[in-house]
C-alpha cells in the first residue's frame, strides 16, 4: 500500500488522473519514445519548438524522440467517420527549454477524445480539465477561448494573411495600443476596427464576455462559433468548478491546427500553464483523417514547484548501526517506524548533507 503523505504531487497527480479518466471511459494509450522524424518536419507549426532531436535507425529511416504526443494519438488514430476514439496516455516528451535553451524531458498526462465531437465531448473534455486541475490543487483558474470565433471577426475584417497573423500576436500579448495602429495601417472600416480591437481585452466571467461578444459576432460563422461557446458555458455553469472558468481571448493557438474550443489551466505558485488544450480538427484534416478532436496535457514536471512543503528535513529518522548490532534488531526498528507513519534510512554511518528530524542510534545493541 503506497502511502499518500510520502508522494510527490507529479506522482500523486498520476494516481487520481489515471482513476478519473478511466472513470469517463478513456483507453490507456501507449506508444514508443520516437518516431519518423517526418511527421514532425512536415507539422512544425503545431510544436511547442521545431527543434527535434533525431538519430538514424539501423535501417536508415531518420528518427526522432517525440517532442509531442498528440502527432502520434492522431497518426495512429482510426479516423473513421462515426467512430470516437477516447484514450488518455503518461508520456515523456522531449523538448528545448525555455530557461536554459538545452533539451529537456517533460513528463505530461493527458487525453485526447477523437472521431464524430460534439457539444457533450467538448463539455466531457473541458470538465475533466477542471477535475485534473483540482486533483492536484484547490487553487486554480481555466481560461478558455474560441478560434472559431477570432478567426472569424479577423477574416471578416481583412483577408490579409499578414494582417490575420499580426493581430493574433497583439491580441495574445493584449495590446489594444498597437491593434489600434494596425487597423488603421490596413485601413479598416470603424466596426471592424472596433471588434478585433475588443478582443484584447476580451476577458472575464463567462456571462460577461458572451455579452460582449454577442455585440461583434455578427457573421455567420462567427454566430456559429459563438453559439458553441455559449452551450459549453452554459454547461459548465451548473458544475461546481463555474466560479474556476474565465472566458480569455488572449489564449489563441495556431488558427492552421486549432478550429474550436482552447484553454488554458494555471495552478497558484506556477508561473506559466500547467495544463493546455484544445480543439484540432485542422489537424485531423492536415494528416488526412476524417472528424474533429479535442484533448490536453497537463505538464506533470511543472507541479514540482508545488512541493513546498519543505521542512527543512530530507527523512523523519535515521537509522544508525554498526557491524556488531543484530540484525534482527535493526530489521524490527525499522519496521517499527515505517508502521508509524516514519520514513527511515538505515545507515552506519550519518550521510552527509542529509537531514533528519531524529536520530537513533543502535551501534552499541549487540
Amino acid at each position: 500500500m503506497i502511502q499518500k503523505d510520502v508522494l510527490k504531487n507529479d506522482e500523486r497527480a498520476i494516481f487520481a488522473l489515471r482513476s478519473i479518466y478511466k472513470s469517463y471511459g478513456y483507453l490507456p494509450f501507449k506508444m514508443r519514445k520516437f518516431e519518423e522524424y517526418d511527421l514532425y518536419v512536415g507539422n512544425k507549426e503545431f510544436l511547442v519548438s521545431d527543434r527535434v532531436i533525431t538519430f538514424n535507425d539501423t535501417d536508415g529511416r531518420l528518427l526522432a524522440l517525440k517532442p509531442d504526443v498528440t502527432l502520434s494519438i492522431v497518426k495512429n488514430t482510426a479516423g473513421e467517420c462515426g467512430v470516437k476514439e477516447k484514450v488518455y496516455y503518461n508520456e515523456n516528451v522531449y523538448r528545448v527549454s525555455g530557461s536554459t535553451g538545452q533539451f529537456k524531458e517533460i513528463m505530461q498526462m493527458g487525453l485526447e477524445c477523437i472521431g464524430d465531437i460534439d457539444i457533450t465531448d467538448r463539455y466531457e473534455v473541458v470538465l475533466l480539465a477542471l477535475k485534473s486541475l483540482d486533483a492536484v490543487s484547490r487553487d486554480f483558474v481555466l481560461d478558455i477561448s474560441h478560434m472559431g470565433i477570432l478567426s472569424a471577426i479577423l477574416s471578416e475584417a481583412s483577408d490579409s494573411d499578414s494582417f490575420k497573423k499580426e493581430a493574433t500576436e497583439l491580441i495574445a500579448n493584449r495590446n489594444s495600443h498597437e491593434l489600434a495602429s494596425l487597423t488603421a495601417k490596413y485601413a479598416l472600416p470603424k466596426e471592424a476596427s472596433d471588434a478585433v480591437i475588443s478582443l484584447a481585452s476580451m476577458y472575464g466571467s463567462m456571462n460577461g464576455v458572451l455579452e460582449r461578444l454577442a455585440h461583434i459576432c455578427k457573421g455567420e460563422k462567427a454566430r456559429d462559433a459563438y453559439a458553441e461557446l455559449s452551450a459549453l458555458a452554459d454547461l459548465i455553469s451548473k458544475t461546481p468548478y463555474a466560479d474556476k472558468v474565465r472566458f480569455d481571448f488572449s489564449i489563441v493557438s495556431n488558427m492552421k491546427y486549432y478550429n474550436g474550443i482552447v484553454f488554458s489551466g494555471f495552478l497558484s505558485g506556477i508561473c506559466e500553464a500547467a495544463l493546455v488544450g484544445g480543439e484540432y480538427g485542422n489537424l485531423l484534416k492536415r494528416l488526412g483523417k476524417s472528424g474533429d478532436a479535442i484533448g490536453f496535457a497537463m505538464y506533470l514536471d511543472l507541479l514540482s514547484e508545488l512541493d513546498n512543503e519543505d521542512d527543512g528535513y530530507d527523512g523523519d529518522v535515521l537509522l544508525l548501526y554498526s557491524d556488531n548490532t543484530d540484525p534482527k534488531n535493526i530489521i524490527e526498528k525499522r519496521e517499527q517506524l515505517i508502521s508509524e507513519g516514519h520514513s527511515v534510512a538505515a545507515h552506519k554511518t550519518a550521510p552527509k548533507k542529509l537531514r533528519y528530524k531524529r536520530i537513533i542510534d543502535m551501534k552499541e545493541e549487540c
